[in-house]
């Protein structure tokens, strides 16, 4: 039924989506009929809108009151109907000589990017460090604890550390365990995580059964997110109206605050991602409950091959997306070209 929207339910739906998300408050047939000029009656607009409501695209939240999109309506929004919007030249200008000045700190470029984010699209921001996507092994330490678990203890050369239970096949003391680590340590520091395939017989059964294991949690290791992740603009989100009495937003900043949710989202939305390509996320997709409310733009950052990270911007579902997408793809270009920059310069 979505694919067979005629052009006056798509201009009706899109205006609705564009008045809701500046006003928050239910859009009615005669208020569209006069703020936009349409030449049918506000009868003819309120037909068209309750089959949009029995398609599950508006919905009325009173018996009195107009319509108010749906998620699937912000979807449809943004697959079909949003035109994309460049920041203006002066913002874009302003924007980039800010980050010119900033070329020497790569800190201070993930603070800015926070701060631009937020203030471009009203929202809250994330922005991650830039990172290899060939780690290396640095250090490992094995710590016994009770019966067969062993507490691993990676530590990658971007300064990331992973911290994993494993469970051996039989119980070691922990001479034992500290000696294999050694033996580890010796045989695999400064060695990419992606190469380590074989193990030496010198180094013994338990150093097999070790990294059979850290092989088998690769995934993981590779997903994590190294350094800090920098934050902005939360006080945007819990002054939106839909949040004044509700604890939604805290349940969503649970995502931006603990790192396993956040790398669960960015691993499930952002693995297969090109550098510059934008996603909008809405309502969470039926994954997170965390974001049943809300909407996030996320883009991936960096230099093709080398490092990458991740920026993106989390609002309520009634987002100006198009604001947030321009800003979202602009400044995950700007870091883009930075990071390549700062490559290819000389020490």
């Amino acid at each position: 039924m979505i694919e067979r929207l005629s052009e006056r339910q798509k201009l009706i739906l899109g205006l609705i989506v564009q008045e809701f998300v500046e006003s928050a408050q239910p859009v009615g047939s005669k208020f569209l009929v006069d703020q936009y000029n349409l030449d049918v009656s506000p009868a003819t607009v309120r037909s068209e809108m309750a089959e949009l409501a029995d398609i599950g695209l508006l919905r009325q939240p009173h018996t009195s009151a107009g319509r108010v999109p749906t998620e699937e309506a912000y979807r449809f929004y943004v697959g079909e109907l949003m035109h994309r919007q460049d920041l203006p030249a002066a913002t874009k200008h302003t924007i980039s000589h800010q980050f010119y000045q900033a070329r020497h700190e790569v800190q201070q470029w993930m603070r800015l990017a926070a701060s631009v984010l937020a203030t471009q699209s009203r929202a809250a921001s994330l922005v991650t460090l830039p990172q290899s996507p060939h780690a290396r092994f640095k250090h490992m330490e094995l710590i016994g604890t009770t019966g067969r678990q062993v507490l691993m203890v990676l530590v990658l050369d971007n300064g990331q550390v992973h911290q994993q239970m494993l469970v051996l096949k039989e119980a070691f003391a922990q001479e034992e365990l500290s000696t294999t680590a050694e033996r580890l340590n010796n045989a695999f520091g400064g060695k990419a995580l992606e190469t380590l395939e074989s193990v030496p017989d010198e180094l013994g059964l338990l150093a097999e059964e070790i990294m059979k294991l850290v092989r088998s949690e690769l995934p993981v290791i590779e997903g994590s997110l190294a350094g800090e992740v920098y934050h902005d603009g939360w006080t945007n989100v819990l002054a939106q109206p839909e949040f004044s009495a509700s604890d939604s937003a805290q349940r969503a900043l649970r995502v931006l605050e603990e790192r396993p949710l956040l790398e669960d989202l960015l691993a499930q939305t952002m693995n297969q991602s090109e550098i510059g390509g934008v996603q909008v996320l809405i309502g969470g997709e039926g994954l997170w409950e965390e974001l049943n409310d809300f909407s996030l733009v996320l883009a991936r950052y960096g230099a093709p091959g080398l490092v990458s990270g991740y920026l993106g911007v989390l609002g309520p579902m009634r987002m100006p997306y198009e604001r947030a997408v321009s800003a979202v793809d602009f400044v995950a270009g700007v870091l883009s070209d930075m990071v390549t920059e700062s490559m290819s310069s000389p020490e």
